[in-house]
């Protein structure tokens, strides 16, 4: 069983390992995504991530797939109060659908429960930043929604360190819900985002942090070697901007720990980010029972100095 990390100061205790919803309803249908849930649940995981948006972008979708899929899950599931379900609001779903006013939060939340058959979300995160709306303004809607008791927790994904710092002073000034957790793009592929300014802004104020893009589209799985191995690749566009000396030199240090550990590359670039001292959980995300089983295994993984040492310098 995964042994449970706090997550910031949210309340919250979450397994190492977060499932991510993105592929629910797009490279996973529903009866994939049952199993793997079941299978997560049992492995003793406990936070499933989703959005609004999923999959938006994937053809004759429109966004509320993934948590629609949830939904159903949970339903038949029957055990709420034993998962941490967290969505995401503010993403383009089209031009009108998105941002972060006050209004559309308000709706959107209501659609959200609907589709996750739930009638509270554990925690609502603003999904990226909406320069157009002031900061005060997403904080009042998710203020009202904290105390009609609709969301227990806030937190921010994609936002800058700036407006991060500057949501966080609102909320402190005003007496409004904090947000808890950060879910920033971060992985050994890429590092300086994250590392330049959020990391010591998320340590000095104690957020749980979430990662996505742990694997980085699949490119640290090690399948992705050459532009031959991306072709007919769902995320090829993705994966193809790594395929550079230092993406391989990654690659290569990966390798090394790997065959030290007789472990897959995909536990050890996951095993990496739970080693990290600001990460509370990456997420990631299975499309077959066989891919998950293979990420919970990495939860099992305790990577030492040196092996650390090898992966930060072949990412620096």
């Amino acid at each position: 069983m995964m042994i449970k990390r706090q997550l910031g100061n949210s309340g919250f205790a979450v397994a190492p390992l977060v499932l991510g919803g993105n592929v629910f309803g797009w490279t996973a249908d529903e009866a994939t995504a049952f199993s793997i849930l079941d299978a997560f649940v049992d492995a003793g995981g406990n936070m499933i991530d989703t959005a609004d948006a999923y999959s938006v972008w994937a053809p004759g979708n429109q966004g509320g797939e993934s948590e629609t899929i949830i939904g159903k899950w949970l339903k038949r599931f029957g055990r709420r109060d034993d998962v941490i379900i967290a969505t995401k609001v503010g993403w383009e779903l089209d031009p009108i659908r998105r941002g972060l006013a006050k209004p559309y939060i308000l709706a959107e939340v209501e659609a959200s429960l609907r589709r996750l058959a739930t009638d509270y979300i554990d925690l609502y995160q603003s999904h990226i930043d909406d320069p157009t709306t002031p900061v005060q303004e997403t904080l009042e809607a998710h203020a009202q929604l904290v105390k009609q008791g609709k969301v227990r927790v806030i937190g921010a994904s994609n936002f800058g360190a700036p407006r991060l710092k500057e949501s966080l002073e609102t909320s402190k000034r005003l007496g409004y819900p904090s947000y808890r957790t950060l879910q920033p793009l971060y992985n050994l592929v890429e590092r300086k985002p994250y590392e330049a300014e959020l990391e010591a802004l998320c340590l000095s104020e104690g957020l749980g942090v979430i990662s996505y893009f742990s694997l980085a589209s699949g490119f640290l799985t090690g399948k992705y070697r050459s532009e031959q191995d991306i072709v007919g690749h769902a995320r090829a566009g993705e994966v193809e901007k790594h395929l550079t000396s230092r993406g391989l030199r990654i690659l290569g240090a990966l390798d090394g720990v790997a065959h030290r550990y007789g472990a897959k590359p995909s536990q050890v670039a996951l095993a990496w980010l739970m080693a990290r001292p600001s990460i509370t959980a990456p997420i990631s995300s299975a499309t077959s029972l066989a891919q998950l089983m293979e990420l919970v295994a990495a939860t099992e993984l305790r990577l030492d100095s040196e092996a650390m040492e090898a992966l930060n310098t072949a990412s620096a």
